[in-house]
C-alpha cells in the first residue's frame, strides 16, 4: 500500500490546481460567443434570403421569359 501516499498527494495537487478552472471558464466563455454568434447570424442570414428574393422578383418583373 506504499502506492496511497502517492495517490493522495495527487488528488490534493490536482485540487489545489487553478488553471484547470481558469481553463474551463474560458471555455465556457468561447462556448457563450459562438451561441451569440450564431443567433445573430441566423437572423442576418434570413434578413439576406429575404432581400435577394425581392431583387430576384422584381428582375423578373423587368426581364422578358426566354
Amino acid at each position: 500500500m506504499a502506492e496511497e501516499p502517492v495517490l493522495i498527494d495527487a488528488l490534493r495537487k490536482l485540487l489545489a490546481d487553478r488553471k484547470a478552472a481558469t481553463a474551463v471558464e474560458y471555455g465556457l466563455i468561447a462556448g457563450l460567443v459562438v451561441i451569440a454568434m450564431i443567433a445573430g447570424l441566423q437572423g442576418l442570414a434570413g434578413g439576406t434570403i429575404a432581400m435577394w428574393d425581392q431583387v430576384s422578383d422584381n428582375v423578373a418583373d423587368v426581364v422578358p421569359p426566354g
